[in-house]
């Protein structure tokens, strides 16, 4: 049985999800913001939440852990280094650790460098990543704590060793914004202005408050392939190219 990915918009442009195995019902919530969307979303479905999953310690992935955790007494994952950094820590994990939902098994990677405790959840079998504020489509999360040497290792390294057809769930709606900033790095590459054009249609459907989006006014998911193909940062041959043009989207 497959696994049902819920795309919850949350605050002003976040992406938590709602992960439910459908063969067992058993759920979990992936970098919570905001609580009452999830709850209501819980509810119509009658999942069964029983973990929540955090990618890295900035409270816009974890700012309602502890509501969900008082209103359903559940553990809270995340990075060791995360212990004291994400509300409601209860299970520490590392690179390569399983996490279960339901009778799915995700992989943990560890990918510093925006934080040096974020981590990825891969979802083999269900071909999904959710990469948080590391990899976004189209663009990468900004470099807090680690260097762009860790970026480039997490991001050219790990992540793009994936399968070409992995869907890329990440913690933003930055798509039309990175693509603006891509075509600036590569305005050669025909398929990154094939895709700008695209999503720049997309988003013209947005509606006024991202907590009312649909669907198809939604750029996420994305691909490993695709990105491999238009994201200027997962083509950087090398780290001192990506940090250059890091510091070139800090200025955009």
């Amino acid at each position: 049985m497959a696994l049902q990915i819920d795309r919850i918009p949350n605050l002003g442009d976040n992406y938590s999800y709602l992960l439910v195995c459908q063969a067992t019902g058993e759920a979990a919530v992936v970098d919570p913001a905001e609580a009452d969307p999830l709850v209501g979303r819980l509810e119509a479905c009658g999942a069964k939440l029983t973990k929540i999953l955090n990618t890295h310690h900035h409270l816009d992935h974890c700012g309602a852990n502890a509501s969900l955790v008082e209103r359903y007494d559940v553990p809270v994952y995340a990075h060791h280094s995360d212990a004291g950094r994400v509300p409601g820590f209860s299970h520490a994990v590392d690179d390569g650790d399983l996490v279960s939902v339901g009778q799915q098994a995700a992989r943990v990677l560890h990918i510093p460098a925006h934080t040096m405790g974020h981590i990825a959840y891969v979802f083999e079998e269900a071909q999904a990543l959710f990469c948080g504020d590391m990899l976004f489509a189209g663009g990468c999360g900004r470099i807090f704590e680690g260097d762009a040497r860790m970026m480039y290792a997490a991001l050219c390294e790990k992540l793009a060793a994936l399968p070409d057809d992995t869907r890329v769930y990440c913690g933003h709606e930055y798509t039309e914004s990175n693509l603006a900033f891509a075509v600036t790095v590569e305005p050669g590459n025909e398929r990154l202005q094939q895709r700008y054009k695209r999503v720049q249609e997309i988003r013209a459907r947005a509606a006024a408050d991202w907590h009312d989006a649909k669907p198809d006014e939604m750029t996420i998911p994305s691909s490993i392939g695709e990105e491999k193909a238009t994201n200027p940062f997962m083509r950087a041959p090398d780290a001192d190219e990506l940090g250059r043009i890091r510091s070139l989207k800090d200025a955009f």
